[in-house]
């Protein structure tokens, strides 16, 4: 998405069980901007359009677009996180319309929960705050702690990430990419 335009009021999923389906996007909430479908298409690619058996946490949800695309396509297990009440309500429903049982909405703070939840308690955490945040390189740092050995992150961004500064920071890059203002990188657990 362009700067300064205006958000989707939807997006939709691209596939798996719940393929073609729509969830809102709210226009009104700062820094909301969804994972466009092609980037999300691109990550299902680099990940295997499978996840059968496993769990995964969508840190900053958002619109929901990244967890319930990895519910969507088997995961056992998915945790979407959001501090915004009226977008955890939205999540809720959407989570209720598509019955999807292996979805779990909760309003919260994810450095917060992150910090109380167990190591190695998933196999991917998606990472994709606020561009005008400075949330990605501690929820990078959170991430690592409750990731299974060899577990993925997947984060977004507005800039570049610094391949050495990961590595030195315990994180080997396995694919990265941009699409017009988004930088996005597949990143595995050292």
């Amino acid at each position: 998405m362009k700067r300064g335009a205006a958000p989707p009021h939807e997006v939709r999923i691209i596939g798996g069980l719940w393929r073609r389906s729509k969830l809102p996007v709210a226009a009104d909430v700062p820094g909301l901007r969804p994972t466009p479908d092609r980037v999300r298409e691109t990550l299902f690619n680099w990940l295997g359009q499978d996840l059968t058996g496993w769990r995964c946490l969508d840190a900053f949800a958002g619109s929901g677009a990244l967890g319930f695309e990895a519910a969507s396509r088997g995961a056992a297990e998915v945790v979407l996180l959001e501090r915004d009440r009226a977008l955890a309500r939205s999540l809720g429903a959407s989570r209720e319309r598509l019955h999807a049982g292996n979805l779990r909405v909760e309003q919260a703070d994810a450095l917060a929960w992150l910090a109380r939840r167990a190591p190695d308690s998933f196999e991917l955490v998606f990472i994709d705050p606020p561009f005008d945040s400075d949330l990605a390189a501690p929820a990078l740092a959170a991430a690592a702690r409750v990731l299974v050995p060899g577990g993925y992150a997947y984060l977004e961004a507005g800039t570049a990430a610094d391949a050495e500064q990961l590595t030195a920071l315990g994180w080997q890059v396995q694919r990265q990419g941009r699409a017009g203002q988004v930088h996005f990188v597949l990143l595995q657990r050292a």
